[in-house]
Formats: C-alpha cells, structure tokens, sequence
C-alpha cells in the first residue's frame, strides 16, 4: 500500500503526472473528520450513519487535495451500464454508473467500497471519464458501454486512451455464489478465467479486475495503456496495520466510501 506524508493525498498513477492537464486520484480511508467508522476517517459518501456536513467536509477536502476550485460530480449510481456525458457544472442529479466530460474545472467522482471503479482518458482530446463497476454492473458490460459512448459523442480512438482500474474487493477475497457464477458464465466466452476456487466450490472467487481488463482491450485499448493497481479493499492494510481502504463485505455493511475522481484543467495549466 502507497504511503503518503499527507494522508488526504490519493492515490495516483505515476506515468498520468506526465499531463499537467489531468488531475486524478484514488482516495483511501486516511485522514478526514467522519468518527463513524473507527478513528478518523475520509468517509465521501452519504451513507446512513454519517453525518451529512461531515461527508460534505471530507468532499471539500479530497477536491482541495486533488483540484482545488473544480466543481465535483458524483452520480446516483444503480448498478448499470448507462454512462453520462457532463455538459454543465451545474447538471441535475445524475442517475447513472459512467461519466464523461471535456469541460474543465469539473472533477468527476465515482463511489465505491468494494466494487471497481475505472478512469478512462483520451489523451489526445482531453477528456476524462470515470466507471462504477460492480458485478452486476461490469456483467452488463459498463466499461464497454462507456467506451463506446466515448467514441460515438467524441469521435475518441482507443489507441489515444488510457485506463486505470483502482483499489476495489480482489480475486483474493471475492467469493461469490452460484447467481454470480452463471451470470458471467453466459455472457462472457473468457469466464473460465475469471473464477478460482481455493478449497471447494461455496468458495469460488471471481477477479473482477481481470474482467474489466478484458473489457477494456477488447474495446480496442492498447494493453500497456491499461494499468490494474491491485489493491484489495477488504484485505490491504496501511503499515500500522489498519484498514486501508472501506469495505462493505468485510466491515458487513457498516462502511464508508471512496470516491475516485478525474478532471481536466484548464488549457492554461
């Protein structure tokens, strides 16, 4: 697990600094004033324990560490494969699983705490987009989807983009049952690979990493362009040996959120 000496900082891909351009990151559980999940904690999400203005703090601070003055966008996220292109800072509430923009001083943010959120952006255009990847959302093909929008509303070439598939639950640690399991089995010809079982078959576990990989070259991306973190949310822990990351199958329920957020500045910057 990276270490940061700001524990507000995210994580962030090293060869992306290279686009003065690009603000990204993957935030953490580290730092922030949530007291709901044990200590102090970096809680981006309205859940039902959490006090709202301390959500709304912790939100300021992670646009501050990451884009300071951008406007943040987070959908309403159901688990789909439906993807929204951001024309105004000032959209209505978004109900959807994918975002994209090419306006400037907007951060994009996907929640998640557990399931895999993915940052796409076209390098030539400058344009940033971010996907919610759950099972059921990566079984209905989200990175697919949103690649495809990419390239339907701005003409993208997936030579020209790259990805980054972020901290979420890991082949290590995701058993799933049989619902799981036959889903995948029938609408994806590579499911084989996606499933191991480490003792017996109530313990089949399934890498969604390596699914939304897939997804991503076969929409054209060029492998070396697409970077898998490895970061499990349930199991990595920080050198005190505390929780990294929020997890909703390993904390049962009772956990906050990350938000991996994406942004284009100005020309200018």
């Amino acid at each position: 697990m990276p270490q940061f000496s700001n524990p507000l900082a995210p994580i962030q891909i090293p060869s992306w600094l290279q686009h003065p351009w690009l603000r990204h990151g993957f935030s953490t559980r580290l730092g922030g004033i949530s007291t709901v999940y044990s200590g102090n904690t970096l809680n981006l999400g309205f859940t039902k324990e959490d006090d709202p203005a301390s959500v709304r703090e912790n939100r300021r601070l992670l646009t501050d560490a990451v884009f300071p003055s951008a406007t943040l966008i987070v959908p309403r996220q159901i688990h789909s494969a439906l993807t929204h292109t951001v024309t105004s800072p000032t959209e209505p509430p978004i109900e959807a699983d994918g975002l994209i923009t090419h306006l400037p001083n907007i951060l994009l943010g996907i929640g998640t705490a557990d399931c895999v959120p993915i940052l796409v952006v076209d390098t030539r255009l400058r344009i940033a987009s971010a996907f919610h990847a759950g099972w059921r959302g990566t079984a209905a093909r989200i990175v697919e989807s949103g690649i495809s929008h990419l390239r339907q509303t701005y003409s993208s070439h997936p030579e020209d983009l790259i990805a980054a598939i972020g901290p979420s639950i890991g082949p290590c640690c995701y058993a799933v049952g049989e619902e799981v399991h036959t889903t995948f089995f029938e609408n994806f010809s590579y499911a084989p690979h996606l499933f191991t079982s480490p003792t017996e078959p109530s313990e089949t576990r399934l890498n969604l990493w390596e699914a939304n990989r897939l997804q991503l070259a076969s929409s054209g991306l060029t492998p070396s362009h697409i970077t898998t973190l490895n970061l499990c949310t349930a199991c990595s822990r920080d050198h005190n040996g505390q929780r990294s990351f929020f997890s909703h199958r390993a904390e049962h329920g009772n956990a906050g959120r990350m938000l991996n957020v994406i942004g284009i500045a100005p020309a200018a910057s």
